[in-house]
């Protein structure tokens, strides 16, 4: 065991997802946040530079491995596959490294990505995107059993469809899970043999998605605040370092912008024509909200018949009843491009597409056509552009299955996948959206009272890594942020294969539940 600088050589990192940087400073100015105001003024603090896309799935793996998307393989909560069929991205699909995997013993808990709980050495539990408290939900196994004796009301998430026109109950819910989320953080603080400690609250993000009103929020945060009081005495009663991050940023949103609805307006995008059974259904007016309301009145919902039917019948049904849904309503026969995912554009090419009607060879022209289609889209009341377009060849050089484009609205607008009668239109209610930029601290016995500067995920990482005096592994795309660290010592690093990561598995679990979340959140169609 080696010590870090100072002498230490443990790191605490208790991630908040969604922290929008500049509204959480202004929060600390009035005085709201008295132990954010501490960690703060004394030890490192600035933003911090999220993936792009700015997503939960992309951001968190990219916090606990050090590397970008094209590295460590997610590129959003689903993987697409050739047929144009999508499948629930899980920890086996993280190809790199983590930080719990070179950092032991290590206690983690409810990090986004992390299901099924791989064997490491100490105790994790799954967070985001485990679809139930299972044997794979934890470890060791027996970790889930003492989680449910302690804390019998835990939950992995709220279904948050269920909460439209019902803040109150919503907000009651969601502090309810905090405090479970406590009582957890609390049990695993009783593990006195650990080197790093990485845990995880994903409620700012769920409320932001659902709520954004500024007094709702400053509430929640003070919750936050309180937690960080109990984390910050804990640290440095055991010596170590502590590291808050968020994955993203947030803010307030109040129109949408319909990416394949763009596509299709201008002819790069085609809907599946209304033949057979669902010409029938076409001709009645009969569209799968409509089917969905129907089944809803006698109490029947969707998760229900997710749960009793099998996935193959329900893909068929969904194909022949006309909506608006990506990949059931698109005739990929006819279609040269298509937006999957958190605003990944995909280049329908024959040699990557089952059904592909572009020549690989006329990829890139078609792209560069298709990021014209998106960057000429404006605010009706501006004129100004509402989307940020990005290259995908540029982005992710290290993967040539990368996503094509990347298009990302930069302020007020919430970029839909569904197809929709208007490319721009209002949103209803007050929801938020994200942001890139996020935050970063770091408080401890290695850390000097400065701001990073040009701070991003994939920095956490390597930088944690060298404040307790361990090589950082060559292969990562961060660097180590010296100018928030007390001593000048040099950084060494060390080469690092995948076997170290996380071990082989099968996604062949029924992630129904994880989908409805998502879909309640806006992350799915």
């Amino acid at each position: 065991m080696t010590d870090g600088q100072s002498g230490t050589n443990r790191a605490f990192i208790l991630g908040l997802d969604g922290v929008p940087w500049t509204k959480l400073n202004s929060w600390i100015d009035d005085g709201h946040l008295p132990n954010f105001e501490r960690l703060r003024d004394s030890g490192a603090a600035g933003p911090l530079e999220s993936t792009m896309p700015p997503t939960t799935a992309l951001a968190w793996p990219s916090i606990a491995t050090g590397v970008k998307p094209d590295k460590h393989g997610v590129y959003g909560f689903q993987n697409l596959h050739s047929d144009y069929s999508h499948q629930i991205n899980t920890s086996a699909d993280v190809d790199h490294p983590t930080l719990w995997d070179q950092l032991s013993p290590a206690v983690v808990a409810n990090v986004p990505m992390t299901y099924p709980a791989p064997s490491i050495d100490g105790e994790l539990v799954a967070g985001m995107m485990a679809p139930e408290m299972n044997e794979q939900f934890t470890h060791p196994t027996a970790l889930r059993d003492e989680i449910t004796e302690a804390i019998p009301d835990y939950e992995i998430g709220l279904t948050w469809s269920e909460y439209t026109d019902r803040n109150d109950a919503f907000l009651e819910d969601l502090d309810a899970l905090v405090n479970a989320r406590r009582d957890l953080m609390e049990l695993l603080m009783d593990r006195e043999d650990w080197r790093l400690f990485f845990f995880v609250y994903t409620a700012p993000d769920r409320l932001q998605h659902l709520l954004w009103d500024e007094d709702v929020l400053v509430d929640h945060y003070q919750l936050l605040d309180d937690v960080l009081g109990d984390v910050m005495a804990y640290v440095e009663e055991r010596d170590a370092n502590l590291f808050v991050v968020s994955d993203h940023g947030f803010g307030p949103t109040d129109r949408y912008v319909a990416l394949n609805s763009a596509l299709e307006r201008d002819g790069y995008l085609e809907r599946r024509e209304s033949g057979g059974v669902r010409n029938v259904f076409s001709n009645l007016g009969v569209r799968k909200a409509d089917v969905l309301s129907a089944l809803g009145a006698v109490g029947i919902d969707e998760q229900t018949l997710v749960t009793l039917l099998p996935n193959q019948f329900l893909d068929s049904v969904a194909k022949q009843i006309p909506g608006s849904h990506v990949l059931f309503d698109v005739d990929f026969e006819r279609t040269r491009a298509f937006v999957h995912g958190p605003g990944c554009v995909y280049v329908n090419d024959s040699a990557r597409f089952e059904h592909g009607v572009v020549d690989p060879a006329d990829r890139i022209a078609v792209k560069t056509e298709i990021a014209d289609v998106f960057s000429s889209i404006t605010d009706p009341d501006t004129g100004e552009p509402v989307l940020d377009v990005y290259d995908g060849d540029d982005l992710f050089e290290n993967d040539a299955a990368s996503p094509d484009l990347i298009v990302c609205p930069p302020h007020s607008y919430k970029k839909v996948q569904t197809l929709r009668d208007d490319v721009i239109g209002p949103l209803t209610g007050a929801e938020g959206g994200h942001r890139r930029e996020g935050v970063f601290f770091a408080w401890g016995p290695s850390i000097a009272d400065a701001e990073p500067e040009g701070a991003n995920v994939v920095d956490v990482a390597p930088t944690l890594l060298h404040s307790v005096g361990e090589p950082v592994p060559s292969s990562l795309d961060g660097a180590v942020l010296t100018d928030v660290l007390i001593d000048d010592i040099p950084v060494t690093t060390r080469s690092i294969t995948a076997t170290d990561g996380s071990e082989d598995a099968t996604n062949d679990e029924d992630f129904a539940d994880v989908e409805d979340r998502l879909r309640g959140l806006g992350y799915m169609s």
